[in-house]
């Protein structure tokens, strides 16, 4: 016999049963709307981060060549599309982690363009750049559910 519960529990527990069965799937479609969103955006030449990108490839990458922007738009998109699938998001989360190397660089090669004042008072493009840490927090989560999978060889994690 089960205990009476309140509107309020019953309210609760139907959100958790949802957050269990869809909360993976849900994160990784997220993640790969924003990366095929913000590689589009470079594509078209429209990101608000194409100064920040040359900047920081300028500093990062020892080789220059015309179309950086366009590169990394399309090693954004890559990894938005592999987040898509189940199957194919390890390749994302690869490809991801070596984005991220480039994409926090410039808090560290070029704090003048990310803080009015260290630590705290960010720029408009250090809030851009501080997101990614949810964006590496996501991406862990996934390598958990990835594990998790490959260790019990269920699809169902």
């Amino acid at each position: 016999m089960t205990a009476f519960q309140s509107p309020v529990q019953l309210i609760r527990s139907a959100i958790e049963s949802l957050s269990i069965k869809h909360a993976h799937k849900s994160l990784r479609v997220s993640l790969a709307i924003v990366f095929i969103w913000f590689g589009g955006l470079k594509l078209l030449s429209a990101s608000p981060a194409e100064g920040l990108v040359e900047a920081t490839a300028k500093i990062m990458i020892p080789f220059q060549f015309d179309g950086f922007i366009y590169f990394l738009g399309v090693w954004e998109v890559l990894i938005g599309v592999f987040f898509l699938s189940e199957k194919t998001k390890v390749y994302g989360i690869f490809l991801f982690f070596l984005q991220m190397i480039g994409a926090m660089s410039p808090l560290f090669v070029l704090p003048e363009l990310c803080f009015n004042k260290f630590p705290f008072h960010l720029t408009f493009e250090g809030q851009y750049i501080v997101k990614n840490f949810v964006f590496l927090a996501a991406a862990l989560l996934l390598i958990t559910q990835t594990d998790k999978k490959l260790s019990t060889g269920s699809e169902n994690v």
